[in-house]
């Protein structure tokens, strides 16, 4: 289930004006909704409890018993990951320790993803990659390895794409995208520019573009025609972007997987098709039989 506070954020574009300001405070204080019932948080407000319900249900819950409830969860899911999250790296570490703490943000790092994961949002972009006639991938650093391995996945599944190494090469590609394409853009930050520029370049192009970045406003998100969003919980050591890296790849996993399901004999009959035998894959296939 994505986050509740998410979920207000994204929906309040289309709240009234008096819901938009109700919304704001409350994402700058959510602490307020686990404290306060529906007449004190409308009290404090200055606003009616009918427009606490109204923009609730805007946000596509079913009343504020249903959002605060989401909201507290949440609340304390933070506080538990802000616990977590004192036990940094340290001089002192063993390597037991390293081994521990590097696996915990990892694991805690795709929790936090799959929880900000919207279903709705996630089948619009499956029904994209469908309908894409090629699929160009765009990424800087870290973010190019996540899409790198999204080439390498879609190639399998005999969907077209292209992926490049320099900046130049991308914003070349990102301007000869049309309409019948789809970008598909990684980055963590939402700020690296490069990645804006091709952003801007598919969007003269109209043509239609998933971002995978974090879960903020950011120059990314809102250029994109659908957000997927990531979470990451780095070690001090933040050069090798570790976490973030695994969500994107994660959400890539996602993608293709639930691409493939849409179109499942075909697609196994284009996995096994597409197999690359290793040395060593005849021998352990008739070992398997033997025994």
């Amino acid at each position: 289930m994505v986050s509740a506070l998410l979920r207000l954020r994204e929906a309040s574009h289309a709240f009234s004006t008096t819901e938009q300001g109700l919304a704001q405070q409350i994402l700058e204080r959510p602490e307020l909704v686990e404290q306060l019932s529906i007449h004190e948080l409308a009290r404090k407000m200055f606003v009616s409890p009918s427009t606490i319900v109204r923009m609730c249900n805007h946000a596509g819950f079913s009343g504020y018993k249903d959002f605060r409830r989401a909201v507290t969860n949440e609340l304390l899911l933070r506080e538990k990951n802000r616990h977590m999250e004192q036990k940094e790296l340290e001089r002192s570490d063993s390597l037991e320790e390293i081994v521990q703490k590097i696996t915990y943000k990892n694991i805690l790092s795709l929790e936090q993803t799959q929880s900000l994961l919207d279903i709705d949002v996630l089948r619009q972009c499956v029904r994209m990659l469908q309908n894409a006639r090629y699929i160009y991938l765009f990424g800087m650093g870290a973010s190019l390895c996540a899409a790198k391995d999204a080439y390498l996945k879609f190639l399998r599944l005999n969907k077209p794409c292209f992926v490049n190494e320099d900046w130049h090469s991308q914003l070349l590609t990102a301007r000869n995208a049309s309409q019948q394409d789809l970008g598909i853009v990684f980055s963590y930050s939402g700020q690296t520019v490069e990645v804006i520029e091709c952003m801007k370049a598919l969007k003269e192009n109209k043509t239609p573009v998933i971002a995978i970045t974090r879960c903020v406003h950011s120059p990314v998100s809102s250029m994109a025609d659908q957000n997927l969003y990531t979470t990451a919980n780095e070690s001090i050591f933040r050069s090798g972007a570790m976490s973030s890296r695994i969500s994107q790849l994660n959400i890539i996993d996602i993608l293709c997987t639930a691409l493939a399901n849409e179109e499942y004999e075909e697609s196994l009959d284009q996995l096994s098709k597409t197999h690359i035998r290793k040395p060593g894959d005849e021998f352990s296939r008739e070992s398997g039989e033997s025994s």
